[in-house]
């Protein structure tokens, strides 16, 4: 038997339709409301303090409270840091500051404890040929020319020293293969003579990004840093900067959202999000 057609069933038909229609469009308004507002959410995480950058001091007087401000956040921060670089004495650690230029810390740590088991002494180090040696340390780069140095710098103090490694910056400056840079690290580290700051890539980077220098020399960073910086914090200062700048402040994907001076920088490559 054929069915009569339900003249009522189609006016439902559309209205149903209808009610659907409003619903599906009531739920996506709903979740793009919930996605914007999982947006807003992660946007403001990814900020410090303020997503705006501070203004730069005008006065000495306020550059100086900033200044004192990042000491105190450094302080805070970094309340114990160190000389990455394991030593026992002034000549290795020497020894390791030599190593460590164009190498990581983490590759020097690895190298030394071998190396000073091999050639325990200043003497032995400066009896051992530079080929010979440049094989021991091979694995830290440019380890012909830092062979050329360790050992030069073992002689030096042997015959000049009496085989102690010298406590003085014009003294340190005169052995091979010592810089200002390594000279600062082992007055500063190993005997706690402030006769500087330690200048390396992190310091200079992070120098520059800070605003407390205008300078790209290390020598004239260095100087700077000394002016800006009280003596007491010179060798603190400097460590401190090192591990800033390998945890947080690198230099191609800086953790500006983690970092504690993040108010207080107004570095031209600072990161707004993360």
């Amino acid at each position: 038997m054929q069915r009569r057609p339900d003249f009522g069933e189609a006016p439902r038909l559309r209205q149903d339709r209808i009610i659907i229609q409003v619903k599906f469009a009531c739920c996506r308004v709903a979740e793009r409301r919930q996605s914007s507002q999982k947006d807003t959410i992660k946007r403001s995480q990814c900020y410090h303090v303020s997503p705006m950058k501070p203004k730069r001091p005008k006065s000495a007087a306020d550059r100086q409270k900033r200044v004192n401000e990042i000491l105190a956040r450094l302080d805070q921060r970094f309340p114990a840091a160190q000389c990455a670089l394991r030593h026992s004495n002034a000549w290795e650690l020497l020894v390791a500051t030599i190593l460590s230029a164009q190498c990581t810390d983490e590759r020097v740590n690895q190298v030394t404890p071998g190396l000073f088991r091999k050639y325990p002494t200043v003497k032995d180090f400066a009896a051992v040929k530079p080929e010979v040696l440049a094989q021991d340390i091979r694995s830290t780069g440019f380890f012909n020319n830092k062979a050329k140095s360790i050992a030069g710098a073992a002689q030096k103090i042997l015959s000049a020293y009496g085989g102690e490694v010298p406590r003085t910056m014009e003294e340190m400056l005169s052995i091979p293969g010592v810089a200002r840079k390594t000279a600062n690290v082992v007055l500063g580290t190993a005997y706690g003579i402030a006769s500087g700051v330690v200048v390396d890539t992190h310091v200079q980077r992070i120098a520059q990004r800070l605003d407390l220098t205008g300078n790209t020399d290390p020598n004239k960073i260095e100087q700077d840093l000394m002016k800006t910086v009280p003596q007491d914090k010179w060798i603190v200062f400097s460590h401190q900067l090192i591990h800033f700048g390998r945890q947080i402040c690198q230099a191609r994907k800086p953790k500006c959202p983690e970092c504690p001076l993040a108010d207080l920088c107004y570095s031209k490559d600072k990161r707004l999000t993360a």
